[in-house]
């Protein structure tokens, strides 16, 4: 049946867009950078992986170094941009245009060092397809899916139980206080920023590997997850990865009805709709 196969294609796709939204909100809510250079991670680590996977690499290694190099990539950013601009006590807007200008150079690199055509990895197995009653998924989606929920909850035990979730948070809380209770919020950006550039990196390897890649997709993948950040309630991230999978399973099913540009624009025009009625969030995070 057409209405189960979007419903299943649109959890998984939703599952994606969730992580995207988990960790672009773990760092806004820590450095209050709106960080929209994260869609260029989400495609470096694509990439990184699929370079590392056509020189021999296996899949899952190729995944951890796309990991490691988005982690450093962000970490770099994060000292290198955001921390000057903030000790020079420049503007939020200041921020959101370097942030701009760091996702146009990332997204440029990538398509100077690859092209700007489209990128398949070459693994065989990623086409082969597993049948659950009148739901077809390929392997690639399965292996999509269990690794954003193993991501969705290990940030959520580490940032609820472990010592260093506990400190980001109180950087997260109030930034002023850690300083003076010694916390080095800097040190903490720092780290927030590599760790959600790691976690990106993930739905950035897996979509590539079900779908394809292109240097300026990510951009698209971002602005989903910014609306479901904002629509879950800002600094839930649980809040952020239901309202991620409810928005892609809105867009998928309603490509049964219409094509898919008025699909996305009649998600968004639900979407401030609800910003009008509820502004706060769905799940209002304190």
């Amino acid at each position: 049946m057409l209405f189960l196969q979007l419903l299943a294609d649109g959890l998984i796709s939703g599952m994606a867009v969730g992580v995207v939204a988990i960790s672009f909100s773990l760092v806004y809510a820590t450095t209050r950078v709106f960080h929209v250079a994260h869609a260029g991670l989400y495609t470096l680590g694509g990439y990184i992986a699929w370079y590392a996977t056509e020189r021999g690499l296996a899949l899952g290694l190729a995944c951890v170094l796309a990991m490691a190099g988005a982690a450093a990539v962000g970490g770099l950013i994060q000292q290198q941009l955001y921390a000057r601009l903030e000790r020079s006590k420049a503007s939020p807007l200041v921020m959101l245009i370097a942030s701009l200008g760091a996702l146009a150079i990332l997204q440029n690199l990538i398509a100077i060092a690859f092209t700007p055509n489209i990128l398949s990895f070459s693994n065989s197995w990623r086409l082969e397809t597993f049948a659950i009653g009148p739901v077809t998924l390929s392997y690639a989606q399965i292996v999509l899916a269990i690794a954003c929920l193993i991501a969705f909850f290990w940030l959520l035990w580490f940032t609820q139980t472990t010592r260093h979730g506990r400190r980001i948070r109180a950087v997260a809380s109030n930034p002023l206080l850690a300083e003076i209770t010694r916390l080095r919020p800097a040190t903490v950006s720092i780290q927030v920023m590599m760790i959600a550039s790691g976690l990106v990196a993930i739905p950035g390897v897996l979509v590539g590997l079900d779908q394809a890649m292109q240097p300026y997709t990510g951009t698209l993948v971002l602005l989903t997850a910014t609306i479901a950040m904002i629509a879950g309630g800002i600094g839930s991230l649980t809040g952020a990865f239901i309202v991620s999978i409810v928005l892609s399973v809105l867009q998928t099913l309603s490509l049964a009805v219409m094509s898919g540009r008025w699909a996305i624009a009649a998600t968004f025009g639900l979407f401030i709709v609800f910003i009008l009625i509820k502004p706060e969030g769905l799940f209002r995070k304190r």
